[in-house]
C-alpha cells in the first residue's frame, strides 16, 4: 500500500538538497540512496535519493536529476510515498491507521454510527474520531469500548459508555 512517508520542506545550500519532514517511524528503511519514492502531486516524480544526511537533527535529501536549488524549490511541499507492507504485527491487536480509517463503527446493539475519518494518537490510548450525524465523535480505542475490528470487512463494533454520543 502506498503510504505518505514525507514531506519535502525548503532548500538546503545551493546543490539542490532539501529539508525532509519524516512522516515514517522506520526512515532507515524509506530513505537511502538509491531508494525510489513515488510522488504526490505524481507530476513530479517519482524521485530516486542521491544523498542522504543528517543535519543537526534535519534529514537532508538530495535526488537524481536536481542538481542545484532552483530545481528543489519547485518540489517544496511535494510529498513522498513508499510502498509499505502493512502486515501484522506479532500482536493480533495492531492496526495501521491506514486499515481503519473508513470502517463503519457499529453499536453492540446494531446502531451505525458512521466511519472513522481519523485515528487521534493521545498520551493515554489512541482515540477513533467518527462522522456521527455531521459532527465528530471521538471513541477511546481500548478493549473495554471496542471489543471487535474486522479491518477486512471494514466494521468496528463498540460498546458506548452511557453519555458519550451526547452533545
Amino acid at each position: 500500500m502506498l503510504l505518505v512517508v514525507a514531506r519535502i520542506g525548503r532548500a538546503h545550500g545551493v546543490l539542490g538538497e532539501a529539508t525532509i519532514e519524516v512522516r515514517t517511524d522506520q526512515p532507515e528503511d524509506r530513505f537511502y540512496v538509491g531508494s525510489v519514492l513515488t510522488t504526490e502531486p505524481t507530476s513530479f516524480g517519482p524521485l530516486t535519493i542521491k544523498s542522504v544526511r543528517d543535519h543537526n537533527g534535519t534529514l537532508l535529501l538530495g535526488f537524481e536529476g536536481i542538481e542545484d536549488r532552483n530545481q528543489i524549490e519547485k518540489l517544496k511541499n511535494v510529498l513522498l510515498l513508499s510502498d509499505v507492507d502493512i502486515h501484522k504485527g506479532s500482536n493480533e491487536d495492531d492496526f495501521h491507521v491506514q486499515e481503519l480509517l473508513g470502517c463503519l463503527v457499529r453499536t453492540d446493539d446494531g446502531v451505525d454510527l458512521g466511519p472513522v475519518v481519523d485515528v487521534i494518537n493521545l498520551p493515554g490510548q489512541d482515540v477513533l474520531a467518527i462522522n456521527y450525524q455531521g459532527r465528530e465523535v471521538l471513541i477511546p480505542f481500548v478493549r473495554a469500548i471496542v471489543p471487535d475490528v474486522d479491518v477486512n470487512a471494514k466494521k468496528i463494533r463498540v460498546i458506548l459508555p452511557e453519555g458519550l454520543l451526547d452533545e
